[in-house]
């Protein structure tokens, strides 16, 4: 197996027939390791939860503050020599590179075995794993107090010193009259291995002590409880590690092809959103928008290390101090949030803004929150350090990252124009060929014929999927094997029949879920594949529908508009003709009198009443119309009367 992948490693604690404690570990969270090896959780809630499943994890933090796999850990015989067994192995699957911190739950076992294998290592307690034991242990407090457990939280997350912690745990104690409590005071006394505000001189890579996203355990968060078996956890496991993987993909797809919205001019800005991912580059804008609020105030100016004074407008008296270097344009906050979680704070931000400082030093850019958190020096190097070629180019996952990020390239390019799209599409059609070509020469064994006939880039990526998806299942299956085959000969040994006849039916289980599972996958794969051609036939389909119905609506659009311009010229002229009521008048020699007239109106006679005038009635408009036709006056009207396009109306005294 391990002949087929060569970064796969896994372990049995010795040879005696008492134990049955299995450690693996794969290629891939060997490669994160050393990426994103500088702080580490093991995680060992099982003991806790009563969880029926000895299922212990190595995890950390990787560029987009999601949980990442370091390994994984299968322990039935829970002794001291055990955890420093499991310790020892997984530093040496690790290449023997110890972490900067490490979190661990409070347990004496864990504890001992941390202090003994990583004595360099800063160590702490999991802190919600503390606040859920508290809860536990103080279960009448917190039922009879609604408000103890925000105020036991603030406390402890939201302290900017020492005394401020020292002076509100107290206050808490003497509020609820918790002065003699031992478990409150057992904590106390450790306070420097789990309270934040003593452990800010160490990265530790949390990004807020406010929020609870402990990021560290929620790899397999939800997935051991009580009634979890051996065949749910085998279900989950790879399911669990997809779907982490695709998130993963997806935070860098975003990270590189979207623009995050800029709130200031500062060119500063800029830049971090050019070099961290998404969601660092939220947490840096936040501390840089709180820079407006926050004023650097000169303290002390006597020497080559300035001092300044930031406290938020309202606030001074939680007022931090900064001292900065000019010559070598270095500075420490009393805060230590650039040491505890790799983000430079808002109160030494204030201070670059104040001495016009536009541009990040390079020393506050942690490239383990850069895009580029897996390029440069750590392809090469982590893969010989962990038994894999030396040669960068022999390594199966710096092949994977090279291609998966020109790939990203191509698609962008290819997808900017239909002409550039087909292009694109027929060099990767010939590439793939070439690609089966060369699988074939190599391996000396035809593929399939879809792959022969020239198959498409993305039946490809699926086989590669599922290969890789097929090997993981191969190795946790055998890792689970080892630990059922120690788990047998110690239930032998105790005459524990009733647990060996109920461990009988799992394995008869786990061999047909397996094997079931391995089938299964190769279906889905086929059948999803086959789904994908018919929904994009489909889709080209409706896009030509689309184009004929948009062309048909425009069609329409054009004759209703021509038809309305018709409409309203016939409109118009009937209008004219209607209201024209002019009639000229001339004199007997065929000149034209002088005559009283008004411009013809749309509103006529309206307002003739607006004004008070008397409309006619038909008689009298009679009466007058002979009485011109006698004077020679009268005449009816013609088009040829009224071409000059005056019009009036004859006043009759």
């Amino acid at each position: 197996m391990q002949a087929e992948n060569p970064g796969f490693f896994y372990a049995t604690e010795g040879d005696s027939e008492h134990c049955g404690n299995v450690f693996w570990t794969d290629a891939t969270s060997r490669a994160n390791y050393s990426y994103f090896g500088d702080t580490v959780r093991v995680d060992t809630s099982y003991r806790t939860n009563r969880s029926k499943i000895p299922f212990i994890t190595f995890t950390g933090i990787n560029h987009h503050a999601q949980p990442v796999l370091f390994g994984c850990a299968l322990l039935l015989n829970e002794s001291d020599n055990s955890f420093i067994w499991l310790l020892q192995t997984w530093l040496q699957a690790m290449s023997g590179r110890s972490p900067v911190s490490i979190t661990c739950d409070p347990d004496r076992l864990i504890q001992m075995a941390v202090a003994q294998v990583l004595p360099e290592a800063r160590s702490r307690f999991c802190r919600w794993s503390i606040f859920r034991q508290t809860q536990e242990k103080l279960s009448n407090v917190y039922q009879t107090n609604s408000t103890f457990d925000f105020e036991f939280q603030k406390c402890i997350n939201e302290a900017d010193t020492v005394e401020e912690f020292e002076s509100c745990w107290a206050t808490l104690l003497s509020r609820y009259y918790l002065m003699d409590n031992e478990w409150l005071q057992s904590l106390y006394n450790i306070r420097d291995q789990w309270v934040p505000i003593y452990l800010r001189d160490v990265f530790f890579g949390e990004l807020s002590t406010v929020e609870h996203n402990d990021a560290l355990s929620l790899f397999f968060d939800g997935l051991l409880s009580t009634p979890t078996t051996i065949q749910l956890l085998i279900k989950q496991y790879e399911k669990t590690i997809s779907s982490w993987h695709e998130k993963e993909l997806k935070d860098d797809f975003d990270s590189s092809n979207t623009t995050p919205v800029l709130k200031t001019p500062s060119p500063m800005e800029k830049q971090a959103a050019n070099l961290y991912t998404r969601r660092i580059f939220m947490k840096f804008q936040g501390e840089l928008v709180e820079t407006l609020a926050n004023p650097a105030t000169i303290v002390d100016d006597s020497g080559t290390v300035i001092t300044y004074r930031v406290a938020k407008f309202g606030e001074e008296h939680k007022a931090h101090t900064v001292r900065f270097n000019a010559f070598e344009m270095k500075a420490t906050c009393s805060c230590r949030m650039f040491e505890f979680s790799g983000i430079i704070c808002r109160h030494v931000l204030s201070v670059f803004r104040a001495k016009n400082v536009l541009m990040l030093p390079p020393e506050y850019v942690l490239k383990r929150w850069t895009r580029n958190a897996k390029t440069g020096v750590g392809e090469s190097e982590p893969d010989s350090a962990f038994g894999l070629p030396s040669n960068s180019q022999d390594s199966p996952i710096v092949r994977h990252n090279n291609l998966r990020q020109e790939a990203v390239k191509y698609v962008e390019e290819g997808a900017k124009s239909i002409h550039v799209y087909n292009v694109a599409m027929g060099a990767l059609q010939e590439a793939s060929k070439r690609v089966s070509a060369a699988k074939c020469k190599n391996s000396g064994t035809t593929l399939g014929t879809s792959e022969a006939n020239g198959g498409n880039l993305e039946m490809h990526a699926v086989e590669n999927q599922s290969a890789s998806c097929l090997s993981r299942v191969r190795y946790f299956k055998l890792s689970v094997f080892l630990y059922i085959e120690h788990l047998l000969i110690f239930l032998i040994q105790e005459n524990r029949y009733v647990e060996l006849f109920t461990l009988q039916r799992y394995i008869k289980f786990l061999l047909g879920s397996c094997d079931l599972k391995l089938e299964l996958m190769s279906q889905d794969l086929e059948e999803k594949e086959k789904k994908i051609r018919e929904l994009s036939t489909e889709l080209e389909r409706t896009n030509q529908r689309c184009e004929v119905y948009r062309a048909i609506l425009l069609a329409l659009f054009r004759d209703i508009e021509d038809q309305k311009l018709k409409l309203s010229v016939k409109r118009s002229s009937a209008f004219a003709l209607r209201e024209i009521s002019c009639y000229p008048v001339s004199t007997s020699n065929g000149d034209a009198a002088p005559v009283k007239a008004r411009a013809a109106s749309p509103r006529g006679f309206g307002e003739r009443r607006r004004l008070g005038a008397a409309s006619p009635s038909p008689k009298l408009f009679g009466q007058r119309r002979r009485r011109a036709r006698i004077r020679g006056q009268w005449r009816s009207p013609s088009p040829l009367s009224t071409a000059a396009g005056a019009t009036a109306i004859a006043v009759v005294p």
